[in-house]
């Protein structure tokens, strides 16, 4: 088992805008002046595909065709996560998302040269207004079999126990919260806040109010031996911790983020990072701004 690829599945957005069903508990979206989000989305992706694939990373992009009202299919790893021939489908908090399983990914992935064996499907919780979006929420330590996950009005604590029952992890259950208009109100992806590497974790720990919580979060993390980056809540907020491990066709490790999670990165905790992998950034305003997501969001891991 390994923690990283050198594949990512990546979808070309087509009407990209702030999606209104997401923005009620998305407290990362913004309203943007951009005139043309769409267009300004589509440059901001191709440049950071570009710098993917100069960095010796496979990139397999799908181009949404407009056929549905999918405004964050820019975000796939929300819906779908691969393990060595096995797909898992999730079930999504807006019904508009939903829409984004018909860019079919795992007929994509199969016309592309790609075994898929088995198929894990919880989607029909949607039915019972229980969600779990994918690798936004559950963030996977491959090697040591461990889920982390914040619980939010997109991680129901049911399927993420099946979801571990099924592939054989350890959950790792905890809340994580941010500042919105005075009140302290649930993350809505544990990806913005946590992102677990090989050998390093960044981690906004001051965003678990549960002191012993947090302390448990802490310690399975240097159980597994992972260096801890802390940091805080207004880099948690240029999207910091929704960075992701790769590794380029050459084995080599690499660590991708947007331009805005580098630049708030201090000089010390860029050096840590560097220690595990070269870094690739790209700036990703409109995509942040209007998404609510960053780079992380948009790679969904093919291991195969």
């Amino acid at each position: 088992m390994t923690q990283t690829t050198d594949t990512l599945l990546l979808v070309r957005p087509f009407a990209f805008r702030k999606n209104e069903q997401t923005a009620v508990n998305n407290y990362f979206q913004t309203d943007i002046s951009v005139a043309a989000p769409t267009s300004s989305a589509q440059k901001e992706f191709d440049a950071f595909v570009e710098q993917l694939n100069l960095a010796g990373i496979k990139t397999l992009v799908i181009q949404d065709t407009g056929t549905w009202d999918t405004p964050d299919s820019v975000f796939p790893n929300n819906c779908i996560s691969l393990h060595q021939g096995t797909a898992v489908l999730y079930p999504m908090f807006a019904e508009n998302r939903r829409l984004e399983r018909k860019l079919d990914y795992i007929s994509f992935l199969r016309n592309n040269g790609y075994e898929i064996n088995q198929l894990i499907d919880y989607t029909h919780y949607e039915n019972e207004n229980i969600f779990l979006e994918g690798t936004g929420c559950l963030i996977l330590d491959r090697v040591q079999q461990i889920a982390y996950c914040s619980m939010s009005y997109r991680a129901d604590e049911l399927p993420i126990r099946n979801f571990c029952a099924d592939l054989s992890y350890t959950p790792c259950i905890f809340q994580a919260n941010q500042s919105v208009n005075g009140s302290r109100l649930p993350i809505y992806h544990t990806n913005v806040m946590l992102s677990v590497g090989t050998h390093y974790a960044v981690i906004c720990l001051s965003s678990i109010d549960n002191l012993a919580q947090r302390e448990e979060v802490i310690a399975q993390l240097k159980r597994t031996n992972k260096e801890i980056i802390d940091i805080s809540e207004e880099q948690m907020y240029n999207f910091a911790g929704n960075i992701l491990e790769v590794k380029s066709t050459d084995g080599e490790p690499r660590i991708v983020m947007s331009s805005a999670a580098y630049n708030s990165f201090t000089s010390a905790q860029l050096d840590i990072l560097r220690k595990y992998g070269g870094i690739i950034h790209a700036p990703l305003d409109t995509i942040e701004t209007c998404g609510g997501g960053s780079a992380r969001c948009m790679l969904a891991e093919v291991f195969y």
